[in-house]
């Protein structure tokens, strides 16, 4: 199943080479004036050919907008369908491969469940490709958060075990605020999504050094929101920590999830990982540190939102691998042909960006959906 949402559903549709990739984005709210300039900026973030540490696939990855903006450019509340044309496509690069399964890929998994139906040119429907037109919704729904107050940004937490500067958001006094806020700013400028300069080189350098191996590495992507408010979400089933996780999994090579301190807080005592409330000036009662992540018990506290994703290294390598041939059923070497990156997570920051949006917004109109229920 390829949708996700409650109050805002997203439909992906597409294959890794067929002709166009897209997606349908329903109840998505009427009034949004689409900022063309800052869609485009945000799905050159996702673009293939960046570097050395990306794949040297060529898309441009134009968003057709297709239904439910209006000739003036505004968001009509009619259905979004949005359109991105595969034009650089190479389908010779797996034909050889036959009915060999690709290690760590849903090769086999696809072929028990379609048979010989399945499309395994690029990986078919599981391809890190269809996530183009999921950062195009998420970027028009950064847009519409943007315009309530509410920021998202991420970037490279750790690749190869070189980890990059964390947000200052687990602890929230004046200081933390606004570096945190500085740390948000500066990553609009950054070609690589870190916030230090010297992990932008020493990832790189890594991830050089693993693809002239033929091999890969993986990733930690740290996601924030700032401005989110509280009381959205809801106990167990439909919690806050249930929605974003269930939409970041359906993103390709997303091993683990966590919140806050996450499995940090399995290390800790409950005197350091506990949050304590303290009076604001508006003479309210928040929490004075974060570890929680800006979450307790399904639902928002008002606190900045953290969350860490997994990203496990590109599973499609250089080197010789073992796997069998589901046609002759013997046992066989592998070699994965094709352009891939040697690192996933970089390319997947604006994507995990992109993902958290989307929910974010789901469920501000969750709430506003509830409201509209309430007895006067």
């Amino acid at each position: 199943m390829n949708t996700f949402g409650h109050a805002l559903r997203v439909s992906v549709f597409g294959q890794s080479h067929s002709k166009v990739i897209g997606c349908v984005i329903d109840d998505f709210p009427s009034g949004l004036e689409v900022d063309g300039q800052a869609l485009a900026a945000f799905m050159a973030r996702r673009a293939p050919g960046q570097g050395a540490w990306a794949t040297k696939r060529s898309e441009v990855d134009c968003v057709h907008l297709l239904s439910g903006i209006s000739a003036e450019g505004r968001t009509t509340g009619a259905p979004i369908a949005l359109m991105i044309e595969n034009t650089d496509t190479r389908p010779q690069d797996y034909s050889a491969m036959g009915k060999v399964p690709r290690p760590s890929h849903a090769d086999l998994v696809a072929w028990r469940r379609w048979g010989d139906d399945w499309d395994r040119f690029g990986g078919g429907q599981f391809s890190g490709r269809l996530t183009a037109p999921l950062t195009a919704a998420g970027a028009l729904a950064s847009q519409w958060l943007a315009g309530r107050g509410v920021r998202v940004a991420a970037h490279l937490a750790e690749v190869a075990g070189i980890e990059d500067d964390p947000f200052a958001a687990r602890t929230l006094d004046l200081p933390s605020r606004m570096a945190l806020e500085e740390q948000m700013a500066s990553l609009a400028s950054r070609d690589f999504p870190t916030l230090s300069e010297k992990a932008a080189t020493e990832m790189q350098d890594a991830i050089q050094s693993a693809a002239r191996k033929g091999d890969s590495v993986g990733g930690v992507i740290e996601v924030v929101a700032t401005g989110v408010p509280g009381g959205l979400g809801e106990p167990m089933a439909m919690g806050v920590e249930n929605q974003i996780a269930a939409a970041l999994f359906g993103i390709p090579a997303v091993k683990g999830v966590e919140f806050g301190a996450g499995f940090e807080a399995a290390r800790m005592r409950g005197s350091e990982h506990n949050d304590p409330y303290t009076l604001d000036a508006r003479n309210e009662a928040v929490p004075g540190k974060n570890d929680a992540g800006g979450i307790l018990g399904g639902i928002t506290t008002g606190a900045p939102l953290i969350v860490r994703l997994a990203v496990k290294p590109t599973a499609s390598i250089s080197k010789p691998q073992h796997s069998v041939d589901l046609e002759t059923m013997e046992e066989v070497e592998l070699e994965v042909r094709g352009r891939h990156d040697p690192c996933i997570a970089p390319r997947a920051v604006p994507v995990a960006e992109a993902v958290c949006a989307l929910v974010l917004m789901d469920l501000m109109l969750q709430r506003r959906e509830r409201s509209s229920r309430e007895p006067v």
